[in-house]
This record gives C-alpha cells, structure tokens and sequence, in this order.
C-alpha cells in the first residue's frame, strides 16, 4: 500500500493548541498525542545504513509503537495472527458482537475504564451462561473492545470469537454441534446481555449516588432494543485467526482515510451502514476531529483483548499437550519475521535492489533540529 498523502500527525501538528486551549484534555492523552506527533522522526532519534552493493545510504527514524498510532499497528497484527494460530482450536468458531445504545455514551464518559470492564465482564458473563445453559459446557472467547463509529463517535462495541467446542464440568472437551446457522439464540443474548449490563449501571450509579441525574437514560436505553450481531460459523482456525486479526490492532482512523487536511478542517472517508456500506466522506473541523480522536485513548494500562474461558491462560497447558504446535525458529530475526510474514524485506536496499542494508550509525533523540551521530565502530 502506497504511503498516505496525510496523516493524523499533520492534523495534530495544525491543530493541537486550539484543540488544548478549548477542550483540556488530560495528561495522559496529550502524552499520546506527543507520541504520534512524533512518531518517526527525529524526535525519537533512528538508525543508519548504508548498502553494501552501492553504497546508497538509508535513514530510519524510530516509531513511536504507541497502541494508538496508525503507523505502528501492521507488524503487530501480523505478528499477534501467527502467535494466536499456536493456540487456536481447530474447530468451526463464530462471530459475536455486542453493541450498546447510543444513550449510554454520556454514562460511559464518567469513568470509561469502568464502564469498559463492565462491557467486558457483562460479555464473558453472557457467554458463559448460554454455554452452560445450552451445551453443559464452559464455553470460551475472544474479546475485543472497539469505541469508535466510522465518523469517529462514541461507539463502544465487542468483537467476539467463539469456538464451537466447550469444556465440560468431569475435564473433557465436547465438540457443539449446531444444526442451525448461529451458535446461540441472537434475540435472547440481546435481552440477556441487556439485562447483565444495566443492572451493573444502575448498581455503580447507586453508590455514587448520582442515579437519579442519569434516570432518563437508563429508561431509554431499556426501552430501546439492544442487537446482538451474530455471524454464521466462520470455518476452521485458519479462517478464524485470519479474520479476527482484521480487528485486533485497528485504530480509530488510519491515514488512508483522510482526504484533505486546510487550516480549518479534515475531511476524511467513511462507510455509511445504513446505506449498504457505501463509500462517502465527512468534514469536521480539526478541533473536533482531535477531540473525538481522543474519546478512543483507552486510559492507560487497559487491555483490550481479552481471552476468556478455554481460550484463558489456564488453558494454556492443555492446548500445548492436545495439539502439534508448529514454532518459530528461534534463529528467526525481527527483520526475517517481518519479510516473511508481510512480504516486505526491510533490509534490502530501495535504491539497487540487490544490496543489504548495513548499520552504520545511531541517531539519538532530540527535540532540536540539529541531529548528532554516533557512529557503530
């Protein structure tokens, strides 16, 4: 894929004192918005190379890896897909994912750590009681936590990966075998999973006591109907991995959907669902696009994947002896990992395409445009 014309650094970069000075947000996502800004140049110094063939010299500035950066997540989701196919049963899996009104935004931006861990447990509680309740078994899942829309709004919602196979209360493992297309009654995981994570609201709001500020919101969102989206059986572990990794590492935005960046807005593209996935494009000013850019800073230290059931840590040990694992040459490079994974060989000079690019020197960090070398002896 061919490098971005824009990038969510150059909408930081135009716009960050106006969004600071309106909007104040906290330390911690100003600290992340300094990591993207920064992420690949200078600032966080890098490294020289020099091919071996045609003496073409290269300089690599480091990257940020901040979980948020859309330049630092295609290593990382490729690297997660190939370490989760060691522990990935081979049987037929299914896509769950549950969503929650748009009425529990305001509720959600109190304490977006908390409400995030109960979107999380209330899931897990879910799924457990339907696999215990329908198969007699201890189900199992991945679980990862999304916040955004396609115009970057509040949108919390949980991608779900569950196995047609559970483990059953004397310490077996009995295969679910469904005659139907989904793994579990769509209409009662909606009504269940309504009533886990509202009755955990109303509890937490009762011990603030604030509830009755938030009474109109409760109501309606229990007066609205709650979707659980459930896909048919995805296939084997292959196919599984392979479409879960879609949503692993994704950000709110990546650089390839902004359009146009002036010194008032940011025009960028998006899907439109409700008119069957069609293409379109939205402008917001840039304050408003780094405001809402900031909603989804997960605060820190969250973990949002999360393996719940037999695909648990406890598990762990019981894949290992019940399956062939196919593992990594400890030999195997970052470098060699990456070109055989992506297909891109990151140390092969762009220039004579023959070569090998060979360190020469250490780039340091600096905040000020002059760069001092240290060269590898």
């Amino acid at each position: 894929m061919s490098r971005p014309e824009h990038e969510v650094a150059d909408i930081i970069r135009i716009f960050d004192q106006r969004f600071i000075e309106k909007h104040q947000p906290n330390s911690y996502q100003l600290r992340v918005l300094r990591a993207l800004l920064s992420c690949r140049t200078p600032a966080l110094g890098g490294h020289i190379h020099r091919c071996d063939k045609c003496g073409f010299e290269s300089i690599s500035y480091n990257s940020c890896r901040n979980r948020h950066c859309p330049k630092c997540q295609n290593t990382r989701q490729a690297f997660w897909v190939e370490d989760r196919m060691l522990s990935a049963y081979p049987v037929r899996h299914y896509h769950i994912v549950f969503t929650l009104p748009e009425v529990l935004n305001e509720i959600c931006m109190l304490d977006s750590k908390w409400f995030y861990n109960h979107m999380f447990s209330s899931v897990w509680e879910v799924i457990y009681s339907f696999g215990y309740n329908h198969f007699a078994v201890e189900s199992g899942a991945i679980c990862i936590l999304h916040t955004w829309g396609q115009n970057l709004s509040l949108h919390p919602h949980i991608h779900c990966i569950v196995p047609a196979v559970g483990h059953t209360f004397n310490g077996r493992f009995k295969n679910i075998v469904k005659s139907g297309r989904y793994l579990f009654p769509v209409v009662q995981l909606s009504l269940k999973f309504r009533g886990v994570f509202m009755a955990g609201i109303k509890s937490r709001l009762s011990e603030q006591k604030v509830i009755p500020e938030y009474l109109p919101q409760i109501k309606q969102a229990w007066n609205k109907p709650w979707v659980v989206y459930s896909e048919p059986s995805l296939g084997n572990a292959e196919h599984v991995v392979g479409y879960l990794g879609q949503y692993t590492h994704r950000v709110a935005i990546t650089n390839h959907r902004l359009v146009s960046i002036d010194n008032e807005h940011v025009k960028f593209t998006l899907k439109d669902y409700r008119d069957n996935g069609q293409q379109k494009t939205t402008t917001l000013t840039g304050v408003e696009f780094l405001r809402r850019f900031c909603m989804h800073i997960l605060p820190p230290g969250f973990v949002k994947i999360r393996y719940f059931g037999i695909y648990s840590s406890r598990f762990r040990s019981t894949l290992l002896k019940d399956r062939i694992i196919v593992r990594l040459s400890p030999k195997e490079t970052v470098a060699e990992r990456i070109n055989r994974l992506l297909g891109f060989d990151i140390s092969r000079c762009p220039c004579c395409k023959l070569g090998k690019l060979v360190p020469m020197g250490i780039i340091p960090r600096s905040r000020s445009p002059t760069i001092t070398v240290h060269f590898v002896a």
